[in-house]
């Protein structure tokens, strides 16, 4: 593979296509208020302004809902880190910080938003929440985090490819953690998150795909590492595997959803699988993502196996549970 081009080329060969970008996302984004989207009127005073402190019997989401809704919450509340990883890698110069900056207070809301909502409604126990986003925010995050080499990402490339998949990643959750609700504010909220995510993803996808007929090997390489140990910001969650089980079971997002609606989409717009623009190393590494998308698909059959195993579990334990209560009932 020859010599890869050093970021500040990379910035400067891509500083138009961002510009252009940027208009773009100006032209398509709508800005709007977090408080329009929460309902007041269903909040009272906590304990220490002389009302009642949570209580559990007080949260109306299911727990599906509210275990993902309070997960993609402290997602978003690493957007200090977010916003450094982006900063370093892009550069505050030209176009580039115009949008670090412009990226950064659009996803501030919606943090906001969503920490409004859980609490006014009493869906989650406030104090907890501050906790986790305590030690959410002190670990921090970076895409280094994920097996990437060092701790922050090792080049432009790394940073806007991963978060093209992220972006998306993220959008798909909040969507399908709206529509778990089963309450329309939260899903109309969700909905502008999921939108703002959306058009994230758009400007973040593109640029990579102007990065990739830049440098096609040198991109193929950041591609390739990011998937091969692809992780989530919200990995860093206390309890984030069992978290995850949930999230997944519950369709919110499980390995289907990742390959089907954030991997290939991403892939297919690039047209990692088409281009002929890959030679030696980049040829070898475009050929062994053709293998890791195989592997994630196997990993979605065992998913969807283990998944039905414990469906159907769950509805003889519920059976054999029901079944007692009527005879419990008759005997008395």
């Amino acid at each position: 593979m020859s010599e890869d081009l050093p970021n500040i080329e990379l910035l400067r060969a891509l500083e138009p296509v961002a510009e252009k970008l940027i208009n773009r996302h100006m032209s398509m984004t709508k800005d709007w208020n977090p408080h329009d989207y929460i309902p007041w009127s269903e909040g009272k005073n906590y304990y220490a302004l002389g009302g009642q402190d949570w209580d559990p019997d007080q949260a109306k989401l299911s727990d599906v809902a509210r275990v993902a809704m309070v997960q993609n919450l402290l997602t978003e509340d690493n957007l200090p880190a977010y916003h450094r990883e982006i900063a370093m890698n892009f550069s505050m110069d030209s176009a580039w910080g115009y949008w670090v900056n412009r990226w950064t207070a659009e996803e501030n809301r919606h943090g906001i938003s969503i920490r409004d909502y859980l609490v006014v409604t009493r869906n989650c126990d406030p104090v907890e929440l501050e906790e986790l986003r305590m030690e959410q925010m002190t670990r921090g995050f970076s895409p280094g985090q994920n097996a990437q080499g060092d701790l922050f990402a090792e080049s432009l490339f790394d940073a806007v490819m991963y978060v093209s998949f992220q972006e998306l990643a993220t959008r798909v959750s909040h969507r399908n953690t709206g529509k778990a609700c089963n309450d329309p504010v939260a899903e109309q909220l969700l909905a502008r998150i999921s939108n703002d995510e959306n058009l994230h993803m758009i400007f973040y996808r593109d640029v990579s795909a102007a990065g990739l007929d830049i440098a096609p090997n040198q991109a193929i390489k950041s591609v390739h590492r990011i998937l091969s140990n692809f992780r989530m910001p919200g990995s860093t969650v206390p309890e984030f595997r069992r978290k995850a089980v949930v999230i997944a079971t519950g369709g919110i997002y499980d390995p289907r959803i990742h390959l089907e609606d954030v991997v290939m989409p991403i892939l297919k717009k690039w047209r990692i699988f088409e281009r002929d623009d890959f030679t030696g190393e980049g040829a070898r590494m475009r050929d062994e993502l053709g293998m890791l998308v195989a592997d994630l698909e196997q990993t979605c059959v065992k998913f969807e196996e283990a998944k039905a195993r414990k469906l159907d579990r769950d509805a003889k334990l519920a059976e054999k549970r029901a079944a007692k209560s009527l005879l419990a009932s008759a005997a008395s």
